[in-house]
């Protein structure tokens, strides 16, 4: 098995075995504290540009089944791991891990210090690298490709409409690059889901007849989204909205919030949030790099409802007039803690509610 190089744009190197397709890539170094759930991982669309590095060291142990999948493939660039075990265990496996990565064309590295690498991406805050075959190659000292988040959202979006189930309430999802098990809740919940990529216009959704709107999680900026915050926030005066994740970001900065990058994001599906409401503290899955600044948040408009217990930093918030709510966690979970999926039968109920009001602007469609 051929080494292969992590070069971080710091200047660190680390070394590893090539596992997966042996090809060079680069993009946004991130790390995940989760101990299982890496199938989730590497299909979850907002790793889209990034290479994901497992803090947990042995990956692989149960394979990758047909089941767990978050999108219709891999969406990281790149994987880094300590231990790979490719004798999987579990009688839903159909491959190995490493048979995944090398059938979606996907390179990462294996038997890599990931405690250092890790401690580096923690000392650097946010820290690009490229996975390359030899060190020292020149390359290594040109300039660093500025990625088009954008692009990445474009990438990982559907190009039309697709419809799932036939409930009593018609949701529409826009997807920024969304988690299949968002959809698999909002079927639980005896939905209509119809998803639509992330450009769909006003118009277009109207004409949709929705009851109520999800806004997706996703990779990126959602500074780079700008051109359709008039329609987020059209949208959120005249349906019930949930937002997950980028989907929270967006509605925040459609009502003139701002957003900023993380030192090292959340990631992982042990981060602890504390309900300001009720004071308890659940568990959440989480993942990504930017947050919601608090006080950009005029409290005439939004009510804090969740804060970040080891950093405070804003986790979920409600309109304090309309039906709409957003969370920075994953409710859903997939990899992760189901403490939160109560947040899915509470949009449901709005969505109930402001149908049966048959207010002005809520309307039953």
């Amino acid at each position: 098995m051929s080494k292969g190089y992590l070069i971080l744009q710091s200047g660190e190197e680390f070394e590893g075995e090539w596992i997966g397709a042996e090809k060079e890539i680069g993009g946004e170094v991130v790390f995940n504290t989760s101990m299982t759930g890496y199938q989730e991982m590497m299909t979850d669309p907002s790793y889209a540009g990034q290479l994901l590095t497992f803090c947990y060291p042995i990956i692989g142990n149960y394979g990758v089944n047909e089941e767990d999948d978050e999108s219709q493939g891999l969406s990281v660039s790149a994987v880094i791991a300590s231990d790979i075990c490719d004798e999987h265990s579990h009688y839903q496996a159909a491959t190995s891990f490493s048979e995944r990565l090398k059938l979606a064309g996907v390179p990462g590295l294996k038997n890599v210090d990931t405690r250092s690498l890790v401690a580096a991406i923690r000392k650097h805050k946010t820290v690009e690298g490229k996975l390359v075959t030899e060190k020292g190659k020149e390359q290594i000292s040109s300039e660093w490709a500025k990625r088009r988040d954008m692009e990445l959202v474009d990438s990982v979006s559907v190009k039309s409409p697709e419809s799932f189930g036939d409930g009593d309430y018609h949701v529409v999802l826009m997807d920024f690059g969304y988690k299949k098990s968002i959809l698999q809740a909002l079927l639980k919940q005896h939905c209509k889901v119809t998803v639509v990529p992330y450009y769909t216009s006003l118009e277009t959704i109207k004409s949709l007849h929705p009851h109520g709107i999800l806004l997706s999680n996703g990779p990126g900026d959602p500074m780079e989204l700008k051109p359709y915050f008039p329609i987020i926030k059209v949208l959120t005066e005249t349906y019930p909205t949930l937002g997950i994740c980028l989907g929270h970001q967006l509605i925040a900065l459609a009502y003139g919030g701002k957003t900023t990058k993380m030192p090292f994001g959340h990631r992982g599906g042990n981060h602890p949030v504390k309900d300001v409401l009720t004071g308890k503290v659940r568990m959440t899955s989480q993942n990504h790099g930017y947050v919601v600044e608090e006080n950009s948040m005029d409290s005439r408009d939004f009510q804090v409802l969740f804060r970040n217990v080891n950093d405070r930093s804003l986790e979920g918030m409600r309109h304090v007039s309309k039906p709409v709510q957003s969370v920075q966690f994953h409710p859903e979970a997939h990899p992760g803690p189901s403490d939160t999926a109560y947040i899915f039968n509470e949009f449901i109920q709005q969505v109930f509610t402001a149908s049966q009001e048959g207010s002005p602007v809520y309307v039953k469609a």
